[in-house]
């Protein structure tokens, strides 16, 4: 219940609980715990828990990942289901959505603004997500922000981070966030291909869940990603077929029933080659002439 209060903004979201920053009388008090927060003034705020296991860090947690967005609600279904659902209920992963307006100063939560220079569009601003960032030091991580003028994400890529005890995702929006944000936090940019999206909450999505299936204990068999496609170098992944043995007119290949593991070994690798000549020529080179 808030009183009379404003609130500012959401933290450490999704949570056990959503976590609220609030203004009470003209004083800053956190740690309110509710969901759904409304925006400017409010007579009181209803408690809602969250799906269990939502921001809660196990004792086996290895990773922690930190996302600032404007969009919160865009990221919070794909981490209640499936591998990261699991991974994040189970402690392996400790993920916490922030809400970058709850960062702003002004009455409107403002976060972007006119370029310098002119142009179409708007360009996010460089005090929240400094402000942001810096409440998390000292351990504010390896901060990346997604943007399709960064780094392309590839296994390698992907290796690397899983290694770091500690992540946090800018999302940008708009036509792209002050460079200042970039040189001077410093953050390093990250694209996941080359073409546009309207924002960085699917991109940052995408980098928690492949660095999250290299986490230990996610995965239940580690073989499972290490035949992946890439985990081999620059091969995609053989083809993989399932009951029934033959489908309209298709029959599986005949050495994968064959019980030789010899053969099924050589004959996975030669399929994966051929497939990565046939879909992605750009990955081939002489060792697989």
């Amino acid at each position: 219940h808030v009183p009379g209060g404003e609130v500012l903004g959401c933290c450490d979201w999704p949570a056990a609980r959503a976590r609220a920053v609030a203004r009470v009388d003209g004083a800053v008090v956190s740690g309110l715990d509710v969901l759904g927060y409304p925006r400017g003034p409010v007579r009181s705020v209803d408690v809602e828990p969250l799906p269990s296991g939502y921001g809660v860090k196990g004792p086996n947690c290895d990773v922690r990942i930190d996302e600032f967005t404007i969009f919160p609600a865009v990221v919070k279904g794909p981490l209640s289901e499936s591998l990261l659902g699991r991974a994040i209920g189970a402690g392996l992963l400790d993920v916490r959505v922030h809400d970058l307006r709850g960062w702003t100063r002004d009455r409107h939560r403002s976060v972007d603004d006119a370029p310098f220079g002119g142009g179409p569009g708007m360009v996010m601003k460089p005090e929240p997500f400094f402000a942001a960032v810096e409440s998390l030091d000292p351990e504010r991580g390896r901060v990346i922000l997604t943007s399709p003028a960064g780094r392309l994400l590839d296994q390698a890529l992907v290796r690397e981070l899983s290694s770091e005890g500690h992540l946090t995702l800018l999302c940008g929006r708009y036509e792209g966030v002050d460079e200042r944000v970039v040189d001077g936090l410093p953050a390093e940019e990250v694209s996941i291909g080359d073409y546009v999206l309207s924002g960085g909450e699917l991109p940052a999505l995408v980098l928690i869940e492949a660095v999250t299936r290299l986490v230990p204990g996610v995965i239940g068999k580690e073989a499972s990603h290490q035949h992946d496609s890439f985990s081999s170098g620059r091969l995609l992944d053989h083809p993989h077929y399932t009951r029934p043995q033959e489908f309209r007119g298709m029959p599986v290949p005949e050495v994968l029933v064959s019980g030789n593991h010899g053969e099924i070994d050589r004959w996975r690798r030669d399929a994966a080659i051929e497939k990565t000549r046939r879909n992605r020529p750009d990955l081939s080179d002489e060792r697989f002439a």
